[in-house]
């Protein structure tokens, strides 16, 4: 049991938890949860006695040991599997008293306390941690200094995972974890016999690994009892007479509804639209929380749409070395309103293939087509290190504005997500999550037609994460996703294609049966339950039936592309109505200034004929798409 009571914290003279009492009860498994700042990682270093309290008191019963990641990755000589083995100190000291130990009563002891650990079996278990988190036997047997730091900081956390502690701190493990990764430590945490406190802003790990929820929230401790669904229902429940957390959920069911309401009937947006129908039933009846909201995430629009595809690859082959290509055979196309995810363990080539894409890397043979004008932005998590540490959000933006008013900059600084505090703030002082919306912002400030993410939900809290999910649905331009978060990937794209032996197709399957693929080891098409085997036919059926769709949609782009222009149109005449009725509501504007006042009442009559002549075309040709695409 962890006894948390009256538990007072400040650093640097901020207050971060004040008189905070909770108990976690002896083996939970609970998600540590709270926006970014609130003080999770400072709680931890608290827990491990890093640091003092101003007050309070954090009680753990004797003899039980503290496990947590080291801070360094490992980077000696010595190989992975020795590392990790050497993290159980009680199995390495116990096994070094065996052989020099003379005393036959002592020996018989240590060998008895050995069986009791099961220590001849640790070699076996520590190598099964390793392949979870990526590493093959031949990786194995390589010294820890060959590897890059985010390698090394799997190593690390296998070791700390090999050598059992009683309690367990995981803090944000995922964040250099492929989507394997995260799959193979969600089954071994939902599985661990200890206690384990884990942070993390992953919403399918908090409802699958965790059976319980600690909440930092108003620099107090909360325990809720659940995932972390349960724990929003919980939370909501109880603030479900606040008129600020009921305007907030309002807010979203709207922005759900609309979707569902505009696109369920689509065969492209079907998918989309079925995880909108579930977050809303997941809502109701409950307001949503005083402080779930989170500054909308927005990318710019493509001044123009391009027709499908908008690349295509033809026999592809790529990689850093002429003779050694990564990824071959690859044939593909991307059309204007693709959404894909890429699957596939690290170092499979998803990067490379991304980096292909993003004409960052040049391929060896076939050859790649791309549509006149293309626009293609690029999201890598690297990519923060190139922000400039001593300019502020404005300083990066004022450039790609050059001669524009102040105002207008500071704009579209508050369009990325940054308030007026944050935009005025140097890059190296901003938070791991406002560094990614800055460098969000930028690479898509152009307005792309395809915008590809490498991994951009890392350093985004659980509500900033949930904004970039309606942003990439808002966006009208292709989307290609790499990430672990399956939430992300569930709720916004429609299409799967897995890189794996060196080249990429398309996965007929969902996220749910490659996680039992990543965790048993079997590929779909192996199955051989009968039900499972039906369950597949339904599945590759399904698969057909998007191809078709995939099919008539490029067939119908042209129209598409005329609906979507038609729509630009529309929205710019209810702006220009907006603002016309605004001046006209003016106090005395008719007879301080008549002829102004007859301008816009005309104006804005013209505007309202054409809009609803382009409001009929709309409609018209809405519905000959609807018709050929479900033909």
């Amino acid at each position: 049991m962890l006894a948390i009571s009256d538990l007072t914290i400040r650093i640097a003279g901020r207050l971060l938890i004040d008189q905070a009492s909770v108990t976690v009860p002896t083996g939970a498994r609970a998600g540590l949860v709270g926006r970014n700042g609130s003080g999770k990682t400072t709680l931890f270093r608290a827990i491990c006695k890093e640091l003092a309290p101003d007050n309070g008191s954090i009680t753990i019963p004797r003899g039980l040991r503290i496990g947590q990641v080291a801070q360094e990755a490992p980077g000696t000589e010595d190989s992975l599997i020795d590392i990790v083995l050497a993290a159980d100190t009680e199995r390495a000291g116990l096994l070094a008293a065996a052989d020099s130990e003379t005393d036959p009563h002592k020996i018989a002891e240590i060998h008895m306390r050995l069986a009791d650990i099961d220590a001849h079996a640790g070699e076996a278990r520590a190598a099964s941690i390793l392949a979870g988190l990526g590493f093959d036997d031949a990786a194995q047997g390589r010294p820890a200094s060959s590897f890059s730091g985010g390698w090394r900081m799997r190593v690390a956390l296998a070791a700390v995972l090999f050598s059992r502690p009683d309690i367990l701190l995981l803090d944000e493990p995922t964040n250099y974890l492929d989507l394997e990764g995260t799959l193979w430590l969600e089954n071994f945490v939902a599985r661990y016999p200890g206690t384990v406190l884990i942070i993390s802003h992953d919403r399918e790990l908090l409802n699958k690994a965790v059976d319980s929820i600690l909440h930092l929230e108003g620099r107090k401790l909360t325990f809720y009892r659940g995932g972390y669904d349960s724990f929003e229902r919980q939370r909501a429940e109880k603030a479900v007479l606040a008129e600020k957390a009921s305007e907030k959920q309002e807010t979203q069911r709207k922005h759900l509804q609309s979707f569902v309401d505009r696109f369920r009937y689509k065969a492209s947006k079907a998918r989309q639209a079925q995880s909108r129908i579930k977050m809303l039933e997941k809502m109701q009846p409950i307001a949503a929380l005083a402080d779930a909201y989170s500054v909308p995430i927005r990318f710019p629009e493509p001044a123009k749409l391009l027709s499908s595809p908008i690349i295509r690859l033809e026999g592809v082959e790529a990689g850093y070395a002429a003779d050694s290509p990564i990824l071959r055979r690859l044939d593909l196309r991307i059309d204007q309103d693709d959404r894909i995810a890429l699957l596939g363990a690290n170092g499979n080539g998803k990067s490379t293939f991304a980096k292909l894409l993003a004409e960052r890397l040049p391929h060896v043979t076939g050859g790649i087509v791309r549509a006149q004008g293309l626009k293609v932005a690029m999201f890598a998590q690297h990519q923060l290190d190139d922000l400039r540490a001593e300019e502020t959000p404005i300083d990066h933006v004022r450039p790609l504005l050059a001669g524009a008013p102040e105002a207008k900059v500071r704009s579209r600084v508050a369009q990325m997500g940054l308030d007026t505090e944050r935009m005025t703030t140097k890059a190296k002082d901003l938070s791991g999550g406002e560094k990614a919306r800055l460098l969000l912002g930028l690479i898509a400030f152009d307005g792309p037609h395809l915008l590809i993410l490498d991994e951009p939900t890392n350093h985004l809290d659980i509500q900033a994460r949930e904004a970039l999910m309606m942003a990439l649905n808002d966006f009208s331009g292709a989307v290609i996703v790499i990430s672990h978060d399956r939430h992300l990937v569930e709720a916004s794209v429609d299409r799967l294609w897995l890189v794996r032996d060196g080249t990429v197709k398309s996965y007929d399957g969902d996220i749910e049966d490659y996680r039992r693929e990543v965790l048993t080891g079997r590929k779909a098409e192996q199955r051989t339950d009968p039900q499972q085997q039906e369950a597949e036919a339904e599945r590759k059926s399904a698969g057909e039936r998007r191809k078709q769709a995939a099919d008539r949609r490029r067939e119908l782009a042209p129209l598409q592309n005329h609906i979507r222009e038609v729509e630009r149109e529309m929205d710019k005449l209810r702006r220009l109505i907006e603002l016309a009725d605004t001046e006209l509501a003016t106090p005395g504007l008719f007879e301080k200034n008549p002829d102004r006042a007859t301008k816009l009442t005309r104006g804005r009559a013209n505007a309202e004929k054409k809009l609803v002549n382009l409001e009929e075309d709309w409609l018209a040709m809405s519905e000959e798409y609807e018709a050929a695409l479900a033909g």
